[in-house]
C-alpha cells in the first residue's frame, strides 16, 4: 500500500528536491551517486520504471492518487508520497502541475562512448546544444525514427532535466546515451573515438562540400554518427573539417536552415538504417 504523507509544512527537507534546489543541485556533481532528477506525468514517470530507474518519492494532487497515478503507486508501494490540494503545491514548487505528478528518481550511473554504441549503427551526435526543449526534441525523434544512440558534447544540456525529459516524452529513458569526454575531449579526440569505432562521422552543416541528406552514399554507410551543432551558430569549424563528410537538407524559399530539433528528425528519417541496404566498407 502507498506511503501517502499530507503536506503540513512547506519547508520540510524531503521537499527540497521539488521546490529549492537547482538542476546542478540535483546532478550532484561533486557526488554523483547521490544525483536526483524529476520525472514529470504518469505516462513519463511509467516510462522511467519501465526502463529500472529507481523512484525516491512522489509528490501529486490528492485526486491523482486514486485516479492516473494509480498504478504507478502500486508498482511502487514502499516509495513515499507528498500530497497536497493543487493550491498548496503551487505554493511549494511555484507553478502549477499540469501533469498533475512529480516523481524524484535516482541518477544512472554514467555510461561510457563505448558502451552505448556497442552494435550501433546509427547514432546522434549533439555539440554544444543548450537548449532543453530542443535536447528533448532531438531524443524524441531519436527513439521514433531509428538512432541507436546519442552522445552529448561537454556543452549539451543535461538530458534528464525536468524540461527536457518532459518534452521528450520519456524517450530520454529509451535511447542509450553518453557524454564525450570532458572539454579538452572535444571536438578532436571525440570524433577519433568514434573514427576508432569504425562510424563515419556526417556533420550536419552549410558547407561547400556538403552532400544532399538523401546521397545513397551517407544512407548507405554501415555505421553513420550524425553530428549536429548548437542553436544558431552551428557546428563548431575545427568538427566540420575533422568529420568525414558534410551533410545538408536542401531548401527551398530562401531559407537557410531549420531548427536543429526539426532537422534532426529529417536526418533521422532519411539516414536510418534500412534493412538490405547496409553495405561493408
Amino acid at each position: 500500500m502507498a506511503r501517502i504523507i499530507e503536506i503540513t509544512d512547506l519547508s520540510a527537507p524531503a521537499l527540497d528536491v521539488y521546490a529549492r534546489l537547482t538542476e546542478a543541485q540535483l546532478r550532484s556533481r561533486l557526488e554523483p551517486e547521490k544525483g536526483v532528477f524529476i520525472a514529470e506525468s504518469a505516462k513519463v514517470i511509467g516510462t522511467a520504471l519501465d526502463a529500472g530507474y529507481a523512484p525516491l518519492s512522489f509528490l501529486m494532487e490528492r485526486r491523482q492518487i486514486d485516479g492516473p497515478a494509480a498504478p504507478l503507486l502500486a508498482r511502487c508501494p514502499d516509495t513515499p508520497v507528498y500530497t497536497a490540494d493543487r493550491a498548496v503545491l503551487a505554493g511549494l514548487t511555484g507553478y502549477a502541475l499540469t501533469r498533475g505528478v512529480l516523481c524524484a528518481m535516482r541518477r544512472p550511473a554514467p555510461r561510457s562512448v563505448e558502451e552505448v554504441c556497442a552494435g550501433a549503427n546509427r547514432v546522434a551526435v549533439l555539440e554544444n546544444i543548450v537548449d532543453s526543449t530542443n535536447i528533448g526534441a532531438i531524443f524524441r525523434s531519436a527513439a521514433a525514427l531509428g538512432m541507436d544512440a546519442v552522445l552529448l558534447s561537454p556543452g549539451c544540456c543535461d538530458p534528464l532535466c525536468r524540461r527536457a525529459v518532459r518534452v521528450s516524452m520519456g524517450t530520454v529513458f529509451q535511447v542509450p546515451w553518453a557524454r564525450l569526454g570532458d572539454g579538452a575531449a572535444w571536438p578532436g579526440p571525440g570524433l577519433d573515438r568514434l573514427h576508432a569505432m569504425g562510424f563515419v562521422t556526417a556533420a550536419m552543416a552549410l558547407d561547400p562540400r556538403a552532400l544532399p541528406v538523401d546521397a545513397p552514399a551517407l544512407r548507405q554507410a554501415p555505421k553513420l554518427a550524425v553530428v549536429l551543432g548548437t542553436e544558431g551558430d552551428g557546428l563548431q569549424k575545427e568538427t566540420i573539417a575533422r568529420c568525414r563528410a558534410a551533410v545538408m537538407i536542401p531548401m527551398q524559399h530562401g531559407v537557410d536552415s531549420l531548427n536543429v530539433g526539426a532537422a534532426a528528425a529529417v536526418a533521422f528519417w532519411e539516414l536510418r538504417a534500412r534493412q538490405g541496404e547496409l553495405t561493408e566498407t
